[in-house]
């Protein structure tokens, strides 16, 4: 049970709910206690001849009104025990999807996104059932079990009693094995379930790819293996408690025999009266109950435990990038920007991916960086944003240390399009406008679409600015996906804009008149531009030209071009490709 530690602050806040649903618990266990004692009464009075027709009716009544409380009861400690097993499940979900939230981007990098997916459904329902009806489970066996052999002893006959209840031992011991299996191949049911997750959710973003090179009978195999995997270790659980579950029932029912045999014995020698006898029975029918639901128990419980033990591994993982303690906010930026020796690796890798990098940017100045696929370009933006840390060196804004910076203010004062250009499944106007908590302003938002020259395109949509995008915008084209992406950054505002190989997919014109726009529009602005194309980086204040990790030219496109170098060479490269597709 350590492994629900983790929900100590829940359980504190909400102690009274499970308070007020465990003693109406206790409530409807003892009032079910009190109908064997009504048959009792009845069938002695029978048995004597003395039971009238009004006494039957007052039996009957009595029967009828426990069955009403017993009602009422089931009703509130379902609502407060098992209405705060949801609230848990909401509390926990919402906990662990903001604690991966804060995780660096380099545990993604080593954990599937369908692992995760199964973390945040499956392994939460488990632990919901094992704190709901678990809970309730525990309860009602302990308590009732007590209370009912305490009144079996006290009203009927403890020779019997103790007959009848010789098999409890033996239930106890294969509790406590079975439990221990059950743990054990529960957990490897849930890694089954992440990795069947993951290729359902890894073959339905990659669809288009499967289409595209007609391997739909590859992937359906694929999944077939991990369906396959999942099917199997499901059917080893199931083969667990397939036989748990019977067993406790069989062990359970030889307490009625022995009963019947040895209790019947008694009513024949007149020891005990055939009302005890039929109460004795009643008694014996609730016990069985709280031994079946042992079983139950122990079952939701280890699959509960196994399942937080797994939820904890992920709350137990520290980000990598963190606030230090002096750590301040930027009310006001700037926007210099200083790279001083700065060196960075990965964590899995043994040679640094950026060496010895210096650079300083002054306010509104515009730097490029260009460079060779892997040559680290699009590392040095993450080393700026803080999405991993520097190895060696330091990088400043506007001469403070990034690391004594507040990581949010960092991020708020610097607008950022990635290489990727994702976009939310929502509509133009929200992905636009996703940096803000409120709608944007209307004015904004055009005037953010025309600078990133997509305003036409947008209002050739159905609802313009209300359309709602595909998934990761597969509805747009890619020049449209990169220019919405821009059009985000822009109504930011922020002090800092960078643009990582961010129109790539946009034809020449077009790319002119967006760089002419941002000139216009960003002079007070620190940009940084990183692309391949030598016509998006030409007018920059500097360029700096990057490969295996290292500065190796640097300087504006004239002189740059007066150098025989990489920077020259691509640029070359790139005119002869431009004259071909001309011809």
């Amino acid at each position: 049970m350590k492994a629900f530690k983790t929900l100590k602050d829940f359980f504190i806040r909400n102690k009274w709910n499970y308070f007020w649903g465990i003693i109406w618990l206790i409530l409807i266990d003892s009032v079910q206690l009190i109908v064997p004692q009504i048959l009792r009464t009845a069938t002695n009075l029978l048995q004597d001849r003395m039971l009238t027709l009004q006494g039957l009716a007052k039996y009957s009544l009595y029967i009828i009104l426990t069955g009403f409380i017993i009602a009422i009861g089931r009703y509130f400690w379902r609502i407060y025990i098992l209405g705060t097993s949801r609230k848990m499940e909401y509390y926990l979900r919402k906990k662990l999807f903001g604690h991966l939230l804060t995780l660096s981007p380099n545990y993604y990098n080593t954990h599937k996104t369908g692992d995760l997916m199964a973390h945040a459904t499956n392994d939460i329902n488990a632990i919901r059932h094992a704190l709901g009806q678990g809970i309730i489970m525990l309860i009602d066996s302990m308590f009732l079990t007590l209370l009912t052999i305490f009144v079996m002893i006290k009203t009927t006959n403890i020779k019997l009693t103790i007959i009848a209840l010789f098999t409890l031992p033996f239930i106890t011991i294969m509790v406590k094995q079975f439990g221990k299996v059950i743990h054990k191949r529960f957990r490897i049911v849930q890694e089954a379930f992440s990795d069947l997750t993951d290729a359902a959710q890894e073959s339905f973003a990659g669809i288009r790819v499967i289409k595209s090179f007609v391997q739909e009978d590859l992937v359906v195999e694929k999944f077939t293996k991990v369906n396959e995997n999942n099917l199997e270790k499901n059917l080893q659980l199931v083969k667990v408690t397939g036989i748990f579950h019977p067993s406790i029932q069989f062990i359970s029912s030889i307490s009625f025999f022995v009963v019947i045999v040895y209790g019947g014995r008694l009513v024949i020698l007149d020891i005990i009266s055939l009302g005890d006898f039929i109460a004795f029975n009643n008694y014996l029918s609730l016990l069985i109950w709280p031994m079946m639901a042992m079983g139950w128990l122990i079952n939701l419980l280890q699959r509960g435990i196994a399942s937080m033990e797994r939820i904890n591994a992920i709350l137990e993982v520290k980000p990598e990038i963190v606030d230090s303690k002096n750590a301040v906010t930027l009310n006001s930026l700037d926007g210099k920007i200083q790279f001083k020796n700065v060196y960075f690796k990965y964590s899995q890798s043994t040679d640094y991916v950026l060496k010895d990098i210096n650079f300083t940017i002054d306010k509104g100045n515009t730097l490029a960086i260009v460079g060779r696929t892997g040559s680290g370009k699009t590392t040095l933006i993450n080393l700026l944003l803080r999405l991993h840390e520097v190895e060696k060196g330091s990088i400043l804004l506007d001469e403070i240390d990034i690391k004594d910076i507040k990581v949010k203010s960092i991020r708020d004062n610097i607008s950022y399009v990635p290489q990727d250009n994702f976009l939310f499944t929502t509509t133009i106007r929200e992905n636009i406008g996703f940096a803000f908590d409120e709608p944007i302003d209307e004015g904004l938002m055009i005037q953010s679409s025309k600078l990133a020259q997509v305003y036409d395109n947008i209002m050739d949509f159905p609802n313009n600015f209300d359309t709602v995008l595909g998934e990761r915008g597969v509805t747009l084209s890619g020049g449209q996906k990169q220019r919405i992406s821009i059009a985000r950054a822009l109504v930011k505002d922020a002090p800092i804009l960078i643009l990582d190989d961010s129109l790539s997919s946009v034809d020449t014109e077009t790319e002119e008149k967006i760089l002419n726009q941002l000139e216009n529009t960003t002079n007070d602005k620190t940009t940084i531009i990183i692309s391949h194309r030598i016509s998006t980086v030409k007018d920059a204040d500097e360029i700096i030209v990057l490969d295996e990790g290292r500065i190796i030219e640097r300087g504006d496109h004239d002189k740059l071009l007066e150098i025989d170098g990489l920077y020259k060479y691509l640029y070359e490269k790139q005119l002869l490709e431009e004259k071909i597709s001309k011809d």
